[in-house]
């Protein structure tokens, strides 16, 4: 689909706002890849809005294309998240599919902690970096949703419904 006629799964309502996110863990010698817009205080999993008409694996597999310049193998579901969050003066109720995926060998890997691939997407800068996937390192980041640094070094052997709201910490 061309950009003019995509259409994203994600309204605005009197303030409160709408996504469908779907987000892939891709783990590589004991380090998760995060990213971020270099605009924004913190890190997220590699992702995006899914478009109507498609399917959450087909939009990671695309969200991935369109930031990494890859095709990544799409793993098993391992989280459903009814995400609620604050964020630009909206409140959010987000649905998020987190899967598992493998990226190509030849996408870069570093241990430091460096940023190790940068794109524009659309109006934003975005950098990825690997980061361990300890619960110990992903605490330290402002990586919402912060359930995932809890979850990290146990990931569920099926597919997990977290129901998880920011405002009740």
């Amino acid at each position: 689909m061309s950009g003019a006629s995509r259409r994203t799964i994600r309204f605005n309502d009197k303030g409160r706002r709408f996504n469908a996110r779907v987000a892939g863990l891709a783990l590589r010698d004991g380090h998760l890849l995060i990213h971020r817009a270099v605009h924004e205080p913190f890190w997220t999993i590699p992702g995006g809005t899914a478009e109507l008409g498609e399917d959450s694996r087909a939009t990671l597999v695309r969200e991935m294309h369109e930031e990494l310049g890859v095709a990544a193998a799409v793993g098993r579901l391992v989280f459903l998240v009814e995400n609620f969050f604050n964020f630009e003066g909206s409140s959010w109720h987000e649905f998020g599919w987190y899967y598992l995926m493998d990226l190509p060998d030849a996408f870069p890997f570093s241990t430091d902690g460096r940023i190790v691939h940068e794109v524009v997407d659309g109006k934003n800068r975005l950098e990825f970096k690997w980061v361990p996937a300890t619960r110990e390192s992903l605490a330290a980041l402002p990586l919402p949703p912060v359930f995932l640094a809890d979850r990290i070094e146990t990931l569920p052997d099926a597919t997990e419904h977290i129901a998880w709201d920011d405002g009740k910490l």
